[in-house]
């Protein structure tokens, strides 16, 4: 008897159908699905499979359409197989390693005799869209582990090898286009033609499975979207994260610089960075102050033991440093904790003391990998805005939700919107299962009685408790993390931290480690970005610069700036023989927001003409109406 099934999609009524030979594709055209065109894939009971995919049993099918997050993902990883089709192919003797789907786009690393180049690229895009004209099925195929060790080796492609021997199944996956045959577990699109949108974008090198030990690789970067409207955009999109880019603006905007001859990952400020640097960690300090922190200071260097004591050592030391000093060993800080810890246990501690709340913009040391580092964002000295909340476990919800509040204060005065997610226990912890449950359980129970919406990351919390991060959404809608909320329960253990409750017995705190910022340098980074340089009027470093017309006119500047400087304002001068056409240009470059030119019209009148870094002319005010506007304007944070 002939074998049917019966399949559906949610929300609509079943259809049985003859099972023979049905898969994916057939299975949505009897279910007379719209739009087939645009599916990329289907699930299958809940799970992505390729439309290919044979279907024996009743089933609940869903389409995925190429333009949905898992749609574009798929996209996305089947455009890395075309490009490492186009790089064998144009590039004889090329080694192929791996290529990911990754946000908004794709990349491939590959073992070459040369490094390639931004003079290549052209030369495989053209390749590749010839492939995507040819429209080629994407094939899969399982073969026994065995074999497919030998196909790689036949192949040339050692790396393949490589990650097959690590595998434990007995079938392995691989997928074909073409000529070219890769080792992945899919699912892929029908074919190379639904590939409608691509650009690559540049070249970077990669050490295999990031080991610097290990080979030096090519790592070919991809861009690809569902259609060529959102391709364009996304490029635009790039085009101004290009123009806003932080090391250029910091260098135009004479705000830090990183020397060879100083070290990589080590920022100089210069006096511009450092002012703007001055005033987020005074407004910083003020925050704290209103809402019940105190101020502490911890050392940076700590005895080694400590750090054995707090886990560090074994959990973290790859990326501390360590000196001796008369035959003892110490670590240089990578986090604030210890000394925030050993405060609070300096003194016995009564449970209406609690919650206790550490602040410290404090200093670390983290040794960073060479090829992770980048500008403000990635360093290997920064400081952090790092408290730690030391509170009752019945307390502890509610010093989340103040986090959270707090965060969302902050966040709204610099204009960002953000995500946030909870991320478990790693492999490499310290702690019970009970605690880790207890502190993973605070951390959601706090977000979701905000009814705030969060992703999992699996495996991503600190190795001493899970943790809440905030991603901020800067003004082009790319991603950051900055603040982070984790929590505690085995470092008050290790430490032997306690209080006296109400029944008179020691009880154990539990403890939040929270930055609201982040790393400043970091957070620096992401607001150069962010505001492209051009920062609101109270974080501006220099809020008004005076110009000069003639000579003449020097001690009526010279007046002016004593008055804003005795005022708070953050002024500067420039008093050069030059055009002021030539002083006005230069001034908006460094993006300063006041302009205030003085000439003998105006040390007749005893005002002051007033451009803003917009193009925009002011009428004619007295020093006093600039100084009261831009106070006014810097108190209300604009």
């Amino acid at each position: 008897m002939e074998k049917k099934v019966t399949i559906s999609v949610k929300g609509s009524p079943p259809v049985e159908i003859r099972a023979q030979g049905l898969n994916g594709l057939k299975a949505l055209r009897a279910l007379s699905m719209d739009n087939m065109e645009r599916m990329a894939a289907i699930k299958i009971n809940g799970e992505i499979k390729d439309l290919s995919a044979e279907i024996n049993s009743s089933a609940e099918l869903e389409p995925v359409y190429i333009d949905s997050q898992e749609g574009l993902q798929i996209l996305r990883h089947s455009a890395a197989h075309v490009m490492a089709e186009a790089v064998r192919e144009l590039f004889p003797g090329t080694k192929v390693t791996i290529g990911p789907a990754i946000k908004n786009g794709f990349y491939y690393d590959f073992d070459y005799e040369r490094a390639f180049e931004a003079n290549d690229l052209p030369k495989i895009e053209k390749r590749m869209a010839e492939i995507i004209e040819e429209d080629l099925p994407f094939i899969r195929n399982e073969i026994p582990h065995s074999e497919a060790i030998d196909f790689f080796r036949s192949e040339g492609e050692p790396y393949k090898v490589e990650l097959i021997e690590e595998l434990s199944e007995e079938a392995i996956t691989m997928y074909r286009q073409g000529n070219f045959t890769d080792l992945c577990r899919g699912p892929h699109l029908p074919s190379t033609g639904k590939i409608r949108a691509f650009q690559l974008t540049h070249v970077a090198g990669a050490y295999w499975r990031g080991d610097e030990r290990n080979a030096m690789l090519s790592r070919i970067y991809g861009v690809a979207f569902a259609d060529r409207e959102s391709l364009n955009a996304h490029l635009k999109n790039l085009e101004e994260a290009r123009k806003r880019d932080h090391r250029v603006l910091g260098r135009k905007l004479d705000l830090f610089t990183i020397r060879d001859d100083v070290g990589p990952g080590m920022v100089i400020f210069h006096p511009n960075g450092a002012m703007l640097r001055r005033i987020i960690e005074e407004f910083e300090i003020k925050e704290h102050l209103k809402r019940g922190y105190e101020l502490a200071t911890g050392p940076q260097l700590l005895k080694t033991e400590l750090w054995k004591k707090s886990g560090h050592f074994d959990h973290y030391r790859e990326h501390m440093y360590f000196t001796s000093i008369e035959d003892q060993s110490y670590g240089v800080k990578p986090m604030n904790c210890l000394a925030h810890m050993l405060i609070y246990s300096s003194k016995v501690r009564s449970y209406r003391e609690l919650p206790k709340r550490y602040f410290e913009l404090g200093t670390v040391h983290r040794h960073e990998r060479s090829g992770v580092l980048h500008g403000l964002i990635r360093v290997r000295q920064f400081t952090q805005d790092d408290a730690h909340i030391l509170c009752t476990p019945e307390q502890l919800k509610v010093e989340i939700q103040n986090i959270l509040d707090f965060v969302r204060d902050i966040m709204a005065i610099f204009g960002f919107d953000y995500d946030l997610e909870i991320s478990t226990r790693p492999k490499k912890s310290i702690g019970t299962d009970v605690d880790w449950q207890k502190a993973t359980k605070a951390l959601i129970d706090s977000v979701e009685e905000y009814n705030l919406p969060y992703q999992i990351n699996q495996g991503e919390g600190a190795f001493y408790g899970p943790k809440i991060d905030v991603m901020l959404k800067d003004a082009l809608e790319r991603s950051w993390q900055c603040a982070t909320i984790q929590c505690d329960f085995a470092l008050p253990e290790r430490f032997d931290l306690t209080y006296v409750g109400p029944d008179g017995e020691k009880h154990r705190p539990a403890m939040i480690h929270r930055v609201i910022l982040g790393s400043i340098e970091r957070f620096l980074g992401v607001l150069i970005e962010h505001y492209a340089g051009a920062f609101p009027l109270w974080l501006a470093p220099v809020q008004a610069i005076i110009f000069t017309i003639t000579d003449r006119n020097i001690p009526y500047g010279e007046d002016l700036l004593e008055t804003l400087s005795g005022a708070g304002i953050r002024a500067g001068k420039d008093f050069r023989n030059e055009k002021l056409s030539f002083k006005v240009r230069e001034a908006q470059m460094k993006k300063i927001p006041y302009m205030l030119v003085v000439g003998d019209k105006e040390m007749e009148t005893g005002n002051v003409t007033t451009r803003l870094r917009d193009g925009r002319n002011l009428p004619p005010m007295s020093p006093k109406e600039v100084v009261d506007r831009i106070r006014d304007e810097s108190k209300n944070r604009r």
